[in-house]
């Protein structure tokens, strides 16, 4: 009989980890690491509770370190196959594990203790990797095929169809990762899925409503706007995947139609630089990039790169940013200021009411955005008190994370579905109140038999 254990992403954004065994094989989806606060942090630092080296293969939804960050410390414990994914997600993982390892590094010699891993046991999951093109089935083990498909959340992005037979009999599982929120700027759109006998889904935005898309560009314009009125300094912490991107697509759009003044705009992520490149070796693949894009290209050539657009990859060329006279506009990692370059402009220009943060994603508990998103006048960077005086604003239309009506249609689809009868949807990789939400709309407005699993609950097909 097969079974599925949530060893993360239970009743949690972060720690995506999936184990699903069958009498002949086990096989994990993702690999995730715990994000958000210390104590969330300190959880990766736990044996994983199954033997590593008795896995058959591990699949990769998206190059995000919650979905990814424990890779190296799966090899470390013994894994020694295949780690399948998208060719992208293949070429952005490696980049993501070395900046995560480099403050995993930091964080451990402050700590005193050993690193979660070094960089040996990164640069052994870089050759761990193989990348497939969505929609290819492949026979993984005896008795398990595997299908990717496109999310639409990120670059290379993916929902990962598992068909299993045992006994003569066929079940279909499907895990969604994170689904995207379409239509987006540069990406196709999440692919619609036409059955299955079980699903677990993301309900990151399982109990909210994002804005209309062509809103969220006007509160870009209109940031960048009200900065240059008033002479202060627009500070946007963004993710380096997918979210940097779209905000230098967007921004160039509004350069292109002469919807913005001319102010510096400074991209101040030397993670989001190096993402970048594998953007630009992707852009002209329909695989990967929509028919918009491509279009845009045969005008412009060049996605990420356009007049006032200043580089900063040295620490050198950051700290210089200081010294450009406002108005200007600072694009810089991390998404939920939870680390990265964006926290010592946020230190210099959270004090002055003539400045902004515009925060484009979504904000995990306890972390430094979220805090900042829900009002607190004075916090705490580094060890320094800082008072808020800048304005906050927020745009949920730039997520790249499906909000809930997205993600409602996606499996009302599934449900529709002629050849399986949708038995179990498992609700995950959202808070416990999100993850509630959706599943009871599931039950009220659909009779699914939607569940929020416990951490590390078991269920037996």
């Amino acid at each position: 009989m097969a079974k599925l254990t949530f060893h993360g992403g239970a009743q949690s954004v972060t720690g995506g980890n999936y184990l699903l065994e069958t009498q002949k094989s086990k096989i994990l989806i993702d690999c995730g690491m715990f994000q958000g606060f210390r104590e969330a942090e300190e959880e990766n630092y736990e044996k994983f509770p199954y033997d590593p080296s008795k896995i058959d293969a591990v699949f990769i939804t998206h190059a995000h370190i919650d979905h990814i960050g424990r890779l190296p410390k799966l090899v470390k414990e013994g894994y020694t196959g295949v780690i399948y994914s998208t060719p992208p997600t293949a070429d952005l993982a490696p980049i993501m594990l070395e900046d995560s390892q480099n403050l995993i590094a930091s964080e451990a010699k402050d700590d005193n203790h050993p690193p979660l891993y070094t960089e040996k046991e990164v640069k052994l999951v870089e050759q761990q990797f193989k990348g497939i093109d969505y929609d290819r089935e492949f026979v993984v083990t005896e008795d398990i095929r595997v299908r990717l498909r496109d999310a639409g959340h990120i670059l290379g992005s993916a929902i990962v169809e598992v068909y299993i037979t045992e006994n003569g009999e066929e079940k279909k599982i499907v895990f969604s990762g994170d689904l995207g929120n379409s239509p987006a700027p540069l990406l196709n759109d999440i692919k619609y899925i036409e059955d299955a006998d079980y699903v677990l889904m993301e309900t990151v935005y399982g109990d909210r409503l994002h804005e209309d898309k062509e809103e969220r560009k006007n509160i870009l314009e209109k940031s960048i706007e009200d900065v240059v009125t008033s002479g202060g300094t627009l500070m946007i912490p963004t993710f380096a995947l997918e979210r940097t991107q779209e905000i230098l697509y967007e921004i160039n759009s509004l350069i292109k139609n002469n919807r913005i003044p001319e102010v510096p705009i400074f991209l101040d992520s030397p993670l989001a630089i190096k993402a970048t490149e594998v953007y630009k070796k992707y852009r002209s693949n329909p695989l990967y990039f929509n028919n918009k894009t491509g279009e845009f290209l045969k005008e412009n050539h060049n996605l990420f790169d356009f007049s006032n657009l200043n580089i900063s990859l040295k620490t050198e060329e950051s700290k210089a940013i200081n010294d450009v006279p406002a108005p200007k506009v600072i694009i810089a990692g991390s998404g939920m200021s939870t680390g990265g370059r964006i926290m010592h402009h946020e230190i210099r220009y959270l004090p002055d009411p003539k400045s902004m943060l515009l925060i484009i994603g979504y904000q995990a508990k306890r972390t430094l955005g979220r805090r900042l998103f829900e009002g607190e006048k004075e916090v705490k960077i580094y060890g320094q008190e800082v008072s808020v005086r800048a304005k906050i604003r927020a745009i949920g239309g730039y997520s790249a994370h499906a909000d809930q009506n997205g993600l409602y249609s996606w499996i009302e689809h599934i449900n529709k579905g002629s050849k399986r009868k949708l038995k179990k949807v498992f609700c995950i990789q959202g808070e416990e109140e999100a993850a509630n939400t959706f599943a009871k709309r599931l039950r009220d407005e659909l009779a699914i038999d939607a569940h929020v699993p416990e951490p590390d609950e078991v269920f037996e097909f």
